[in-house]
């Protein structure tokens, strides 16, 4: 089955994928292009900014298989505290933004700008309110 890999930046379906549980390894040189981070000696790392691997979770994150080096996405992304879901039916996955983005997110003290229809149908963004107190009432059948 194919995997595709959702972010806030791209949509990727990596050639040779895979699913154990609930790992996603990709390959090694198929990393970058799907979600932005890149194996190197020092880490993983996304542009000039690494995160070191200890060797503890280095073996459970990388692995060699098949002559080629692996990662586990989900692995990683749960050891830097990235959200991330994953739907079995469809093998999608969806890597969100990491701590450091959020936390930059929270400290402006700015909900993100969405918008939704009201009864009538007619569409409203958050943004339009800018300046105006506004009540958010939320409901989840889950």
């Amino acid at each position: 089955m194919t995997v595709t890999i959702l972010t806030s930046a791209s949509e990727a379906t990596p050639a040779d994928a895979h699913v154990e549980g609930g790992s996603l390894w990709l390959r090694s040189d198929e990393l970058l292009a799907a979600t932005g981070w890149e194996l190197k000696p020092e880490g993983m790392c996304r542009g000039e900014i690494c995160v070191p691997l200890p060797a503890d979770r280095a073996v459970s994150v990388v692995r060699e298989r098949d002559g080629a080096t692996w990662v586990d996405v989900a692995g990683f992304a749960g050891y830097v505290r990235q959200t991330f879901a994953h739907d079995a039916t469809t093998e999608t996955w969806y890597f969100g933004p990491g701590p450091e983005e959020r936390r930059g997110q929270f400290q402006l003290l700015d909900a993100p700008d969405f918008e939704l229809p009201d009864i009538n149908g007619r569409k409203h963004r958050l943004s339009d309110y800018r300046g105006k107190k506004v009540l958010l009432a939320l409901w989840a059948s889950w």
